[in-house]
């Protein structure tokens, strides 16, 4: 698409022109803005710090190819609880699915501010398809530089009626070859709470439903005094990330205070734990904080998948993993109220789970 010729003094209002008029930040990127808006600037305290990047550590990198292999459970089994987020390679899951599904979400991203709108809010035939803008405009005080479209999958019937046709075969194409590796990685991390996944019950309680989000980070003005995506753990049992070449995804260190980037890995999938299967298992595994950071030199892309329980599912410590004796951190929640707590706030690093947490006296 040629760049909006629009200037900001056309409109006193930024968020009307991304939000309600569908431009999103890619609109303002297209501008050739010299200074980031108002609306964008982070508090002092929200900022990425360089200072706090350990540069030489990183998440594990795991190897699939043999994946019956013991020495690989284990490795996912001490990811999830060291670390809560991993990198596979060799997943079965084929390179041209995943070259397809980036071109689509560039295809999309590449629609005009009119058609993407027809998804917006206001305007989708579903709920279960939403193009929209940072995360929560309504709660932050501060916006994020991204846009995205979130795709809810119910059927295939209904996603090839009401999705985007710029890219629902693709996702539709990513999200099944997905799935084998989706059900081998929990079932090697049940195994690890000796959990038996025998019945469909318990299988639809890990991965009742699925969303997918196609993610577009534009070229940002002073990426410095904004974020692509504020520090938060996701809500899901498990995230399934595909990213580009560009990298800006960061992961909470251990000490809670350090960052550690998650450098693209050509044909590697970026692994990580939710905060339902934190809960599920007592916080033997960890869902950790993560953040996008803005670019000032090339737009970004990501495609994560979200397996999650499903609305209707109560989640709380797997029994089996109490019955040792262990006392449970957390309660029995309706997953549904849970999600809703994560969505009418702004990111606001791990604060959610304590939603769930049992209340010590």
């Amino acid at each position: 698409m040629a760049p909006t010729t629009v200037s900001l003094s056309d409109f006193s209002d930024v968020t009307d022109f991304v939000v309600n008029q569908g431009n999103g930040v890619k609109g303002l990127s297209e501008m050739g803005l010299k200074a980031l808006p108002k609306q964008y600037i982070q508090p002092l305290e929200e900022r990425f710090s360089e200072k706090k990047i350990v540069p030489h550590e990183s998440i594990p990198i795991i190897d699939m190819s043999k994946w019956d292999d013991p020495e690989v459970a284990k490795s996912i089994c001490d990811a999830a609880e060291m670390w809560g987020f991993f990198q596979v390679v060799n997943h079965r899951v084929p390179l041209q699915v995943l070259d397809r599904v980036k071109a689509a979400t560039h295809r999309f991203f590449g629609l005009s501010a009119a058609e993407k709108n027809k998804y917006s809010k206001e305007l989708s035939p579903s709920n279960n398809v939403r193009f929209g803008t940072s995360f929560n405009t309504q709660a932050e005080k501060a916006l994020e530089w991204k846009d995205y479209l979130s795709l809810f999958y119910v059927s295939d019937d209904e996603a090839s009626a009401l999705w985007p046709p710029a890219c629902k075969d693709e996702v539709l194409e990513y999200t099944r070859s997905s799935e084998v590796l989706i059900k081998q990685l929990l079932k090697v991390l049940m195994k690890g709470l000796k959990v038996e996944v025998t019945d469909e019950a318990k299988e639809a309680l890990l991965m009742g439903s699925v969303r997918t989000n196609l993610n577009y980070y534009p070229i940002c003005p002073n990426p410095e005094l904004t974020v692509g995506v504020g520090r938060h753990s996701d809500v899901s049992t498990l995230t399934i990330l595909l990213q580009d070449d560009i990298g800006g995804l960061y992961v909470r260190g251990n000490d809670g205070e350090s960052w550690i980037h998650v450098p693209p890995i050509s044909g590697s999938l970026v692994i990580n734990i939710g905060d339902a299967l934190q809960i599920m298992s007592n916080g033997k595994y960890r869902s950790v904080e993560h953040c996008v950071i803005a670019n000032g030199s090339s737009n970004r892309i990501s495609v994560p998948i979200f397996i999650n329980p499903r609305p209707q599912d109560i989640i709380g410590p797997f029994p089996e993993v109490l019955a040792s004796g262990e006392k449970p951190v957390y309660k029995q929640v309706l997953y549904k109220d849970y999600v809703k707590h994560f969505f009418r706030k702004a990111h606001d690093g791990k604060k959610t789970v304590d939603f769930a947490k049992l209340s010590i006296f």
